[in-house]
C-alpha cells in the first residue's frame, strides 16, 4: 500500500522521484573521437555488415570545382512556361459547402474558377466557401481576385485568363472590367 501511495504522491507532484533505484544505463566512459575534417576526408556511408557503401554525396553535374577547390554552382537555365492557348473558367455558384470539393478538384487541375456567392442567402456558407477558396488557392500558390459583388476568380499559378474569356463573363454578369 505504501508503493501505491508513494507513486500518487509522486505522479501528482507532491513529493520527489528517487533516482537510486534506476538502473536503466550503464556508466561505462565514451572514448572522445578525433574531428572529422569534411573537405578533405568525406564520410561514406556503411553499407550492409559494416562494409563501406557507395558515396551518398555527389556533385551535382551542374557545379564545377575551379583549381583552389571551391565548388562553383551554376544556376539552372529559366524555362519558360508553356502558354495555354484554351483556358476556360469554370462557373461554381455552391449551395453547400459540399461544392467545395469541385472547386478543389478544377482548382488543383490547373483550371480557373469562378465561385458566384451573390446568388445565395446563406451568409456563413458565404463565408465558409471564402475561407476554403483562399486556402486552397494560398495552398497551391495560385491567387484570388474580387470580380464582381460577391463574386471571386480563382486561377492557378501560371495560368492567365484570355481576354476573350474575361469578355465571355462580363456578358454573363460575372467580370467587371
Amino acid at each position: 500500500m505504501a508503493g501505491f501511495m508513494r507513486r500518487a504522491m509522486v505522479f501528482l507532484g507532491l513529493d520527489d522521484e528517487e533516482l537510486d533505484d534506476f538502473d536503466g544505463y550503464d556508466d561505462a566512459p565514451v572514448a572522445p573521437q578525433a574531428p572529422r575534417r569534411y573537405a578533405q576526408e568525406p564520410m561514406e556511408p556503411m553499407g550492409p555488415m559494416g562494409a563501406p557503401g557507395p558515396s551518398a554525396v555527389r556533385p551535382l553535374p551542374r557545379d564545377i570545382q575551379d583549381p583552389s577547390g571551391q565548388v562553383i554552382v551554376q544556376p539552372r537555365p529559366i524555362r519558360p512556361l508553356p502558354q495555354q492557348p484554351n483556358v476556360k473558367v469554370h462557373v461554381v455558384s455552391p449551395v453547400r459547402f459540399a461544392d467545395a470539393q469541385e472547386v478543389g478538384d478544377r482548382f488543383k487541375s490547373g483550371q480557373p474558377v469562378i465561385v458566384n456567392l451573390s446568388e445565395g442567402d446563406d451568409r456563413q456558407l458565404a463565408r465558409r466557401m471564402i475561407d476554403f477558396c483562399s486556402g486552397v488557392t494560398y495552398a497551391l500558390s495560385g491567387s484570388m481576385d474580387r470580380v464582381a459583388d460577391q463574386v471571386f476568380l480563382l486561377t492557378p499559378t501560371d495560368v492567365e485568363v484570355p481576354a476573350e474569356e474575361k469578355r465571355r463573363l462580363q456578358e454573363r454578369g460575372l467580370y467587371r472590367a
